[in-house]
């Protein structure tokens, strides 16, 4: 992380929605929080939301494109994926069987992150999974 910053940052990258962005996504925020001890962690749900984006939304459509934001704090670091829009059905968890190879996306980066919060906008939705920096026993932060 960053140990001469004392308010948050915040990074963003825009990507077009080609399959392989998704893993130019995953390199970029483990760039970013490099030496973080929740690297890995949000590199696994970039991957996540990206290819969601890209598999779900206009996103991956021909000039479709995805949005990245890493914000970082002492207290959390919040990965965000915007998408394009273009579904009219929210993301949500499903319960598939731990074969499956599709469907478990979301259900992963929920049982990883902290919180999950979910916001529709105009352009698309922002899906935004918050990973606490010092947390409790329980989940909770300190």
């Amino acid at each position: 992380m960053h140990e001469y910053t004392s308010t948050p940052r915040v990074w963003g990258l825009s990507c077009p929605g080609f399959p392989e962005e998704v893993s130019r996504a995953r390199r970029w925020t483990r760039d970013v929080l490099r030496g973080s001890p929740l690297a890995e962690d949000a590199e696994l749900i970039v991957s996540e939301l990206s290819a969601n984006a890209i598999l779900h939304t206009a996103s991956g459509r021909e000039s479709g494109v995805f949005h990245l934001a890493v914000a970082v704090s002492a207290q959390v670091v919040a990965v965000s994926v915007t998408d394009d829009g273009g579904t009219g059905t929210a993301p949500k968890v499903e319960h598939q069987d731990q074969d499956a190879e599709h469907g478990r996306g979301l259900g992963m980066v929920s049982a990883i992150a902290h919180r999950v919060v979910v916001h529709d906008g105009d352009g698309g939705r922002t899906v935004t999974a918050e990973l606490f920096t010092d947390v409790r026993r329980g989940g909770h932060p300190c």
